[in-house]
């Protein structure tokens, strides 16, 4: 069974930067990145399909950057100008979709254990 493993999670100022790691025991054609606030429902952050193409949610276009290691098997999340709602655990999700439609997100979709990202004002 496949497992992801997320790592750079902290905790930041608003305006500051952090970046987000995951590394994935087998090659998935998508892979991606969620997160969840408390009380709220877990939503798409950003994707990337086999080829390179790239979604973002709205709420993070132009301030986060997703980058991926197929070789590797690693998945990079380069957050910046970071602001108090983007705080939450942050998951990494990895499926054989091969677009990022629905962010890799889906009913056979392997997800990491999650990693907090805390931004104060």
């Amino acid at each position: 069974q496949a497992q992801l493993v997320e790592s750079g999670g902290g905790s930041v100022q608003a305006g500051g930067s952090l970046r987000l790691s995951c590394v994935s025991s087998l090659y998935f054609h998508c892979m991606g990145w969620f997160r969840q606030a408390p009380g709220k429902e877990r939503e798409g952050v950003a994707a990337v399909s086999p080829i390179g193409v790239i979604k973002y949610s709205d709420s993070v276009k132009g301030r986060f950057t997703i980058s991926r290691d197929k070789g590797k098997n690693t998945l990079n999340l380069e957050m910046n100008s970071l602001k108090p709602e983007d705080s939450g655990i942050y998951y990494c999700a990895a499926s054989s979709s091969v677009t990022p439609a629905t962010m890799c997100g889906g009913p056979k979709t392997t997800w990491g254990q999650g990693t907090q990202v805390t931004v104060s004002s």
